[in-house]
């Protein structure tokens, strides 16, 4: 009896090891669970995805020096009527009295300098009473505005901590229509975010959003909070500063606007150099010619601009340039709209003369002016 025990207990062992085997091994082979098994591929464990396709390197290498910006500053109180009312501050103290609140804001900025310039929109840190700065790695500081430009809606920035990250500028002016971007920056404040698109248009102006326009138009996705971040190729090198949406809703659309990276060194480089933008001007309105206009004047192209009217005193009035002339050329370079006379104009130094080729009365004529320094934008607080 003892021996049978001993060979069926030696039998069940053997059986459950088997079964433990094909179980751990073929579970499809057991007939009460092949149905319910789903078969199924898996990468070997610290096998590297392939690249082909993935912006993962241009998005890490850009990542780092784009900041979060929150801001703050100081709202009028609002009035009280019943401040002075002795039952109303029996019941309500102190605090019946008209007391100020605090409005609170969230943008996006690039870290453009080991020395902690960083550049973000105007739109962002205009009129705020405090600006802190949070980096991707986790260090937070204050910063401080070293100067704007409201002409362009930059702003440079600075915080005062080392071993930053910095931003490695593309060349804005060499991108085209369908090359990739990436757009950086922390929309609606749910922390950093790449997002992807294409270059949609180059030169977008006449949009009413700044005095000087000559924006990036993209698809990738940018949304409330991506003011002020990073557009970035594919090799992650900054080609413009997030700007402007338009949308009906307050979301994207597909439709947004950066400023080129080559404008932002400038005005960036001039800002930190003195403080402020130095542009050139001559003091007067223009309009575009319209194919109506250019008929009027008996033109064979709708180039060039119409000065609608002149600043009294200023150079263009004492360089002999009058209301109605047509301005074809400056300095030799032909004159294709208002927007691009107002940026060939921009450029020229103050104190220095240029050469503007009019029609007057279907006559053409050479007038030589003085450029003069373009008045700042009076901010209202």
């Amino acid at each position: 009896m003892r021996r049978l025990w001993l060979i069926f207990a030696q039998t069940a062992t053997i059986g459950l090891a088997a079964l433990f085997v094909v179980a751990t091994l073929k579970p499809e082979l057991l007939p009460w669970r092949g149905g319910s098994i789903v078969t199924i591929r898996e990468a070997p464990i610290g096998a590297v995805p392939q690249k082909e396709g993935s912006f993962s390197a241009a998005a890490k290498k850009a990542m780092p020096t784009v900041v979060n910006i929150f801001t703050s500053k100081e709202l009028p109180a609002p009035h009280n009527p019943f401040k002075d009312d002795p039952l109303f501050r029996r019941f309500f103290g102190e605090r019946a009295d008209n007391e100020p609140q605090r409005a609170s804001s969230l943008g996006s900025g690039v870290i453009v300098s080991p020395e902690g310039y960083i550049l973000t929109n105007l739109h962002m840190v205009e009129a705020a009473d405090e600006i802190e700065v949070a980096l991707a790695d986790g260090r937070r500081a204050s910063a401080k505005v070293v100067g704007t430009d409201p002409d362009t809606d930059l702003a440079v920035l600075k915080i005062g901590l080392k071993n930053l990250p910095t931003i490695t500028f593309g060349h804005s002016e060499q991108i085209q229509v369908g090359d990739v971007a990436l757009a950086i920056g922390n929309p609606f404040g749910v922390g950093q975010t790449v997002t992807m698109g294409i270059v949609s248009a180059l030169g977008r102006s006449h949009l009413g959003i700044n005095t000087f326009e000559d924006f990036i138009q993209t698809d990738a996705a940018i949304n409330p909070g991506n003011s002020g971040g990073a557009l970035v190729d594919t090799n992650g090198n900054l080609i413009g500063i997030n700007s402007a949406i338009y949308s009906r809703s307050g979301g994207s659309l597909g439709i947004g606007f950066a400023i080129p990276a080559t404008l932002a060194k400038q005005v960036m480089e001039q800002i930190i150099r003195s403080g402020s933008v130095v542009r050139g001007w001559i003091g007067v309105e223009v309009q575009d010619i319209t194919p109506e206009l250019a008929e009027t004047f008996k033109l064979h192209n709708t180039g060039g601009v119409l000065i609608a009217g002149v600043l009294r005193g200023g150079p263009a009035d004492r360089g002999g340039i009058k209301p109605g002339d047509l301005l074809m050329e400056i300095n030799g370079k032909p004159v294709g709209d208002s927007t691009d006379m107002l940026n060939q104009i921009s450029v020229l130094a103050p104190g220095k003369a240029a050469t503007l080729r009019i029609l007057r009365n279907q006559t053409e004529a050479q007038m030589r002016i003085s450029i003069g320094n373009r008045p700042k934008i009076r901010q209202n607080n």
